[in-house]
């Protein structure tokens, strides 16, 4: 039962509780059997999972269910083409037909196809403690602040951009653009090309640039981006894969790193706090993540967040793009402040863009709204169940919360109820992480200047 409700969604259900709930009946069951899954990713990496289940015939549907969203989950945090289940011929049946064309997560096996470039697989083996070791990768990005650089963020929203010469900032801007539902690339490219000049102006010279940006990059190339989510799939591969290249070309040949814009949240939690075992949390259009372990190094896993289910509720609302519920999408962006606004007695209707809606809402906040407090209450609630989520899947120190969102009061109430669910519900999580909060300067452009630490320059 929770012990901390959010209170303006009764019905939130969290993944994490049932987790704990399922493993505790699996023991006082006297023990059950052993499931894993593996999944396979470029240059022979690939993550794997474990735990008990009960056995053939005993609550096959909660086992199901809960396989379902734990293999879903391991496949957006760490990526991969192929899943390997053992240890459950029910499960596997599952997972193959929802992981095919027309199956329930038709959109999760194209999407992973578009991104590594081959056909999406289920397969399964025969014994499965053959799946419990993996095989991880990590790297050194980022934290280069010599010379002159150019730092830019791309948001759903807004777009930061930032001047850094020697480590220190001279000049940063924020400016509101429209991405995801323009369908004109240039749209993009001429927004993209516009901050780099504006950085550069302040700049006696240009040496790096470096981006922060939605979606899924290899070599600098837009593989999969939401922000570009309007744009014809034969103008994305002319116009858009290659957009930051062009983009940069512009400036000067310097070097030009992309990066997922959650992996630039963790790097810049762990610039800001001078550690790693950082896992970055920014909650705008959407929810993006990241991570960098104890060295502040990537893994090179795709930590897409938004996609990760954290509510069984089934009456969750579901994402638009993907079409499941209860993913993190709903949950950790300007989406769930529009979604809770309704039960809080907030009118966004008025408002035309999501964007302007969450400002309504953030306006009623700074106006003492109790209803607009409880929004970022439940929020808050939310979040301490997905950190525990999480937590399977990653080595957690630190949780930095930056993005739009968590702007203002708002983000301290939405803190505040984490810490306090946290301490109710997983008292020993509690204790080991620690959620933190960036200064207001640092929540909204931070982001672009750690974008400019990302290139080396080599002299």
């Amino acid at each position: 039962m929770l012990k901390r409700k959010a209170p303006l969604d009764p019905g939130f259900a969290p993944l994490a509780l049932e987790y704990r709930d399922y493993r505790e009946a699996v023991r006082r069951s006297g023990g059950g059997r052993l499931f894993a899954v593996r999944i396979l990713r470029d240059d022979g990496l690939y993550s794997s999972f474990s735990l008990d289940i009960f056995p053939e015939g005993v609550e096959d549907k909660r086992t199901i269910r809960l396989l379902d969203r734990l293999v879903k989950s391991l496949l957006w945090v760490r990526g991969g083409y192929h899943i390997i289940t053992g240890g459950s011929g029910a499960a596997h049946a599952h997972l193959a037909a929802a992981y095919r064309a027309g199956g329930a997560r038709a959109f999760d096996a194209d999407f992973m196809a578009t991104v590594y470039e081959r056909p999406f697989e289920v397969s399964r083996a025969d014994d499965p403690h053959d799946l419990l070791a993996s095989n991880e990768s990590a790297s050194s990005i980022g934290r280069h602040l010599d010379g002159c650089r150019i730092g830019f963020d791309a948001g759903g929203s807004d777009r930061k951009v930032s001047a850094v010469m020697d480590g220190q900032t001279l000049y940063s801007e924020e400016v509101v653009w429209h991405p995801k539902v323009n369908a004109d690339p240039a749209y993009h490219y001429e927004g993209i090309l516009s901050a780099f000049r504006a950085a550069a102006s302040h700049l006696p010279r240009v040496d790096a640039i470096g981006v922060s940006s939605a979606g899924v990059y290899i070599n600098n190339k837009a593989m999969v981006a939401s922000l570009f989510l309007q744009v014809p799939r034969d103008l994305f591969d002319s116009q858009v894969k290659n957009i930051y290249i062009r983009a940069a070309k512009e400036i000067g040949q310097v070097p030009l790193v992309v990066a997922n814009d959650g992996d630039v949240t963790a790097l810049a939690g762990a610039m800001s706090l001078g550690s790693g075992q950082v896992l970055g949390i920014a909650m705008g259009t959407s929810e993006a993540g990241g991570y960098v372990d104890a060295q502040m190094r990537i893994m090179g896993w795709l930590n897409e967040l938004a996609f990760v289910p954290v509510d069984l509720n089934e009456q969750a609302m579901a994402d638009e793009w993907s079409g499941d519920t209860g993913c993190g999408v709903k949950y950790f962006s300007q989406d769930a402040v529009i979604k809770l606004a309704p039960a809080a007695g907030i009118d966004v209707s008025i408002a035309r863009t999501p964007a302007e809606k969450l400002k309504v809402v953030q306006q009623a906040l700074a106006e003492g709204s109790a209803g607009a407090a409880l929004i970022y209450e439940s929020i808050g609630v939310y979040f301490a169940h997905a950190i525990a989520w999480y937590s399977l899947f990653y080595d957690i120190s630190q949780v930095l919360v930056m993005g739009r969102v968590s702007s203002g009061r708002g983000g301290e109430l939405l803190i505040d109820a984490a810490r306090e669910t946290l301490a109710l519900e997983y008292p020993e999580l509690a204790e080991s992480i620690t959620l933190s909060l960036p200064d207001e300067k640092a929540r909204r452009v931070g982001q672009s200047v750690a974008a400019a630490s990302l290139p080396e320059i080599r002299r």
